[in-house]
């Protein structure tokens, strides 16, 4: 079911809803617009939105002008006094924004950026939290990786090392084992690192994988099971216990190259996924394998970003069908919907 839909200023790459309870109204959305030339610049926007899925609004509260981005993520619930929405983009920057409220008696959220570094002189393709806001894992066009620390106010670049070939667009934290990050890149790969200490390799598989990995998600209520996509069109559900060479459990087809994954906030084997050429999939991993139970196919456009909006995760809320944000590159469109399916079973 169709709520609202608008058109952007920039190409649309990234949505991400606020995850923390009392902003999950709040939509952020992040462009990236290549001016070719003589001498071609990236630029970008962050936006962010209050979003009422049940009356279909979908308001602007405020823009942000910025170098183009490629990836933004909010900090992990209840880890930070308000939340932070870092920006990962093309001049080698990690940005961190924080989620204010106006006090001039307006209405309305906005952002404030709290800190900014120059980490890189290759672009930043990809970032993810650890699950105590304290570390940020940003992955760069060159195939190296970066840890940095988070401050308050400052970042630290902790380490940084050549992890890939090619273009390193996917990084994630295990979230029960968080000195453990995971990478995959344009080189086929897909690798896990342990941090303590000198960062050293834990596996590095290259057999899988027939084009570039595009993202990775773990599922929040399984330690062993995480999800790979890929351009290859398939989202692949792995279970790591077997650390040293981590058994490929089932994959799915989903008919474009899977760019984006995000498991759904309380029913744990549903995931969303962005599916480049063949729009958004909502799938159910199962035990036994994985299958689609809904598409949604109203963008034209490259299927990028792609998220669930958070409820109150009380008994009464359960029923409830949480609303999507999706968003796809060159028509500039954000739209939310409401999926038909009855997922929750």
């Amino acid at each position: 079911m169709d709520v609202a839909h608008c058109t952007l200023d920039g190409n649309a790459d990234g949505v991400e809803f606020c995850p923390h309870s009392s902003f999950s109204n709040v939509l952020a959305a992040s462009t990236y617009t290549l001016q070719e030339g003589e001498q071609p610049s990236r630029s970008g926007s962050l936006s962010i939105f209050n979003v009422n899925a049940d009356i279909g609004s979908l308001e602007l509260l405020h823009r942000v002008e910025t170098a183009g981005i490629f990836d933004i993520k909010w900090s992990p619930v209840g880890q930070t006094a308000s939340p932070l929405l870092a920006q990962a983009d093309a001049d080698g920057c990690l940005r961190i924004h924080a989620l204010e409220c106006s006090s001039n008696g307006v209405e309305g959220e906005y952002l404030k950026e709290k800190c900014g570094s120059k980490i890189s002189s290759s672009m930043c393709l990809c970032l993810d939290w650890n699950t105590s806001a304290s570390s940020i894992s940003v992955g760069h066009s060159d195939g190296s990786i970066s840890i940095l620390s988070a401050g308050e106010s400052h970042l630290e670049v902790q380490n940084q090392w050549k992890a890939h070939e090619f273009e390193l667009w996917a990084t994630a934290f295990d979230t029960h084992q968080p000195h453990l990050v995971y990478t995959g890149s344009d080189d086929c790969k897909f690798s896990c690192w342990d941090l303590r200490d000198t960062p050293s390799k834990v596996f590095h598989n290259t057999k899988v994988h027939k084009m570039g990995v595009c993202c990775i998600a773990k599922i929040p209520n399984d330690p062993y099971k995480l999800l790979t996509g890929s351009y290859d069109e398939n989202l692949r559900v792995w279970d790591i216990r077997a650390i040293s060479k981590p058994i490929n459990e089932t994959s799915i087809c989903l008919g474009g190259g899977v760019w984006k994954i995000k498991p759904h906030p309380s029913v744990f084997d549903v995931v969303l996924a962005a599916c480049m050429h063949n729009g958004f999939a909502i799938v159910r991993v199962k035990e036994d394998g994985a299958e689609v139970v809904e598409t949604y196919a109203k963008h034209s456009s490259l299927a990028y970003g792609a998220d669930w909006q958070r409820e109150d995760s009380s008994q009464e809320d359960k029923r409830k069908r949480y609303a999507v944000a999706t968003c796809s590159f060159y028509d500039k469109l954000l739209r939310i919907w409401i999926p038909e399916t009855d997922i929750i079973t």
